[in-house]
């Protein structure tokens, strides 16, 4: 699904197409599967891994993303992971090393 496809519309929009009949519900829909009881006792809650936070950034660096156009906090968050992923290697690097160190 692509943001061509996507429209953001108001809860009061919603509840005006709801009104007018444009939202559909099929009350006859087959329910889903019964999930047992081990299915339950093996659940785990999911987390979906996402933190809001106030960011301050500096204006330049901010516009510079902007610039690029929609996505920009997107783009910064991907920014962002990349370093996470080379500090984690470098890390990871560096007690292998020492690893080695002690044991030879």
């Amino acid at each position: 699904m692509t943001d061509e496809t996507w429209k953001r519309i108001s809860l009061a929009e919603i509840k005006a197409m709801k009104s007018r009949g444009e939202l559909y519900q099929n009350p006859d829909a087959p329910e889903g599967p019964e999930l047992g009881d081990e299915f339950w006792e093996n659940a785990v809650p999911f987390e979906n891994g996402k933190t809001s936070v106030h960011l301050k950034l500096d204006a330049d660096v901010f516009f510079f993303f902007k610039r690029q156009g929609k996505g920009h906090i997107t783009r910064m968050q991907d920014v962002l992971k990349a370093y996470v992923r080379a500090q984690e290697a470098k890390e990871a690097a560096a007690r292998t090393t020492d690893e080695k160190r002690k044991a030879g």
